[in-house]
């Protein structure tokens, strides 16, 4: 750090999940996992990667920590940030007398639920009754916790993480969405968790598709529903018929981004029930008015900061969850599947009408005032953050 014009140098050690952007600010630095047999250089990230090889990407990681050492004691950073699966990203920057913090870009309801249940075996008396899983959804989450990568339960490197961090545990999120799940986090944990926002750049007229949304502005006020479960979840065949289903059925404006995995030779007509192109392919138009989404935290993040109400269709992972909170804080609205967790065609029709030309529509203020607050509070929260890494920064530099 230059205390002379408070410059810190701050080395991010993100998991695998997306391919950063450069800027005149960032420096990617490189780092290759090994060649393994199952795991070739295009599955060295999620994006597109088979379930049964995630435990293969976590040990692939682990092998780094040697580089990820040199990387250290090359750059010779401030400060470290870790994400929430490599614990020994820690422990190296401790051997050189690095402050390290960890990241979560998961919401605070998901990370005080995990570590409540790690703490008390179960789920069921969770502080916050609106907080909850079904039976079904209870049986897969548990199932995401058990996972062992090179000998290690992913729960025990999620704990870990948090008790090698810092003081300070960084989240994605903010106060007015999830301050009681914040507090409660920073309870079980015994460190003080600080909200860095929302972390949605504002769009600009450059960025792909600004064609699209320059032709939607012209277009009726909040007519269409702008339909996207991710970059990394693919629609099973019931799964897309259920959607075809309701989209068809709700008899609104809709954008759908269809995606599938690499390994799928399929077209987009062969994908979607027969005739549901020709049967929709007049209805489009109108400005968005509404986002179905499985609700992973950053399609939250972004509807909050951009205005749009949600109708949440959760599929796994912390998405249940993310779904509840965006319920309980009035910025949308989850379809209730059938008993047996299927999706229900008819339900999602039904929630887009109600949404975008009901009355739930007419009373999502609440999004709208979420998004107020944000644009409001400016940078407030990154200010804070810059102050509590600057912080950690100078006691190291006066310890040493």
């Amino acid at each position: 750090m230059d205390t002379r014009h408070n410059r810190l140098s701050v080395l991010m050690f993100p998991w695998l999940a997306h391919e950063p952007k450069d800027s005149h600010s960032i420096q990617l630095v490189e780092l290759h996992l090994p060649s393994l047999p199952e795991l070739p250089p295009h599955y060295h990230t999620t994006k597109g990667l088979p379930p049964h090889l995630m435990s293969t990407l976590k040990t692939a990681l682990d092998m780094v920590a040697p580089s990820f050492s040199n990387i250290i004691k090359t750059l010779k950073p401030d400060l470290l940030i870790y994400d929430f699966l490599q614990p020994w990203a820690q422990e190296i920057a401790s051997a050189h007398t690095i402050p390290a913090v960890l990241f979560f870009c998961a919401g605070a309801v998901t990370c005080s639920f995990v570590f409540h249940i790690y703490l008390n075996s179960v789920s069921h008396n969770f502080p916050f009754p609106s907080i909850y899983l079904t039976e079904y959804q209870g049986v897969k989450f548990k199932g995401y916790l058990e996972p062992t990568a090179n000998g290690v339960k992913d729960i025990n490197r999620y704990v870990d993480c948090i008790n090698r961090s810092s003081g300070i545990i960084l989240i994605k999120s903010f106060l007015e969405f999830e301050g009681k799940y914040i507090d409660y986090l920073s309870v079980l944990t015994g460190k003080r968790v600080v909200p860095v926002g929302t972390l949605v750049a504002d769009p600009s007229e450059e960025e792909e598709g600004g064609n699209i949304v320059e032709w939607l502005d012209k277009k009726d006020h909040a007519s269409t529903v702008f339909v996207s479960f991710g970059t990394e979840y693919f629609l099973s065949k019931e799964e897309r018929e259920a959607v075809a289903y309701g989209l068809e059925h709700s008899e609104v404006s809709f954008i759908w981004v269809v995606r599938f995995h690499r390994e799928e030779r399929i077209t987009v007509e062969e994908a979607l029930p027969k005739g549901f192109l020709g049967r929709v392919g007049e209805r489009h138009g109108g400005s968005i008015g509404g986002f179905v989404s499985h609700c992973g935290w950053s399609s939250v993040m972004e509807s909050v900061k951009l205005g749009f109400p949600i109708i949440a269709v959760p599929m796994h992972l912390d998405q249940p969850l993310n779904a509840k909170v965006v319920e309980e804080v009035g910025v949308g609205v989850e379809v209730k599947r059938k008993e047996d967790g299927r999706l229900d065609g008819e339900e999602l029709a039904k929630v887009i009408r109600e949404v975008l030309v009901g009355k739930i529509g007419d009373g999502m203020r609440r999004t709208r005032e979420m998004t107020e607050k944000l644009e409001n509070k400016g940078e407030e929260e990154i200010d804070e953050v810059v102050e509590e890494l600057m912080q950690l920064a100078k006691m190291r530099t006066f310890n040493s």
